[in-house]
């Protein structure tokens, strides 16, 4: 693996993060390989060029700013050679589109957004441009899973990509029960967390409905479904949530912890994602029980 950046500090940094990260992950029994040997395959250039000489596949990992981008994109546009070579983006809410148009091998540019943090997290958004190839598209799926990773194909371009557009369907009304003095921030919480964050750790969506009605989503649908067009229909996606009710859920989280202590409540975040990581491997003897080998 080649690392560049144009600042050296950046790059020290960076080592030193994944080694702990790696530490950590080791102690809890889930890394793939012992640290001191993926270390060593970290190599480190102060030249672009040099960096991706052998390069089959580069994740550009600059700031969310789309000049940033499209200047970081253009040079990595009059450098590359290889016409095979995979130039994947990590941004979480720029179209590919909007930074590749004018390039030479624009059909080799897809958007690939790691869900942060990614060391704990296997999702990867994969958001071909309109030109990008379809070979481009596999060959990039193809990577990631053999990384470890679990890439979801967009079909198209859309605002937001996937996971933001889900995680604000369910922000977006929590913030509205709230506003509406229907539920308190902390019960808001506590819904998600020991009711629908269950399940969700280990299924999605559709097959949850697929496991609540006997004969699956067709029965699920023909159930309920006039039921949900009626609680759709009463949530407005155009509600702009009062200052008030903003202040109010800070309040309810400042009560928890400190705005000094939001690190460290990080910290508690990675160390409980880590834990489900752990479980969710330990948990695939029961997954193989149950599946078709295929899945």
């Amino acid at each position: 693996m080649a690392r560049y950046d144009s600042n050296t500090q950046q790059l020290a940094d960076a080592l030193e993060d994944v080694h702990h990260k790696l530490l950590v992950l080791q102690d809890a029994g889930v890394l793939d390989g012992q640290v001191s040997d993926l270390i060593a395959n970290l190599n480190t250039f102060d030249d672009l060029e040099v960096a991706l000489e052998q390069a089959i596949y580069v994740q550009e990992c600059v700031p969310e700013r789309l000049s940033i981008k499209k200047a970081v994109f253009e040079n990595l546009d009059l450098i590359l050679t290889n016409r095979t070579t995979v130039l994947a983006s990590s941004t979480s809410a720029i179209p590919c589109s909007r930074f590749t148009e004018e390039l030479t091998h624009r059909s080799q540019c897809i958007v690939s957004h790691p869900i942060n943090p990614p060391h704990l997290m296997s999702l990867v958004e994969l958001v071909p441009a309109p030109w990008t190839s379809s070979a481009v598209v596999s060959q990039t799926k193809t990577i990631l899973q053999k990384c470890g990773m679990k890439p979801v194909v967009l079909k198209k371009e859309v605002l937001g990509f996937i996971q933001p557009r889900l995680q604000y369907a369910l922000l977006g009304e929590a913030l509205r029960l709230v506003d509406d003095g229907v539920i308190s921030p902390e019960d808001a919480d506590i819904a998600v967390q020991y009711g629908l964050a269950g399940r969700w750790s280990f299924m999605g969506p559709f097959q949850t409905i697929d496991l609540n009605a006997p004969g699956g989503v067709q029965d699920y649908c023909s159930r309920y479904l006039d039921g949900i067009y009626k609680v759709l229909d009463t949530q407005d996606n155009g509600q702009r949530i009062k200052p008030d009710t903003i202040n109010e859920i800070n309040a309810w989280q400042r009560s928890l912890y400190t705005v000094e202590d939001i690190p460290r409540m990080g910290e508690w975040r990675d160390q409980r994602l880590l834990a489900l990581n752990k479980h969710q491997k330990e948990q695939q003897a029961v997954d193989n029980k149950y599946w078709h080998p295929k899945l």
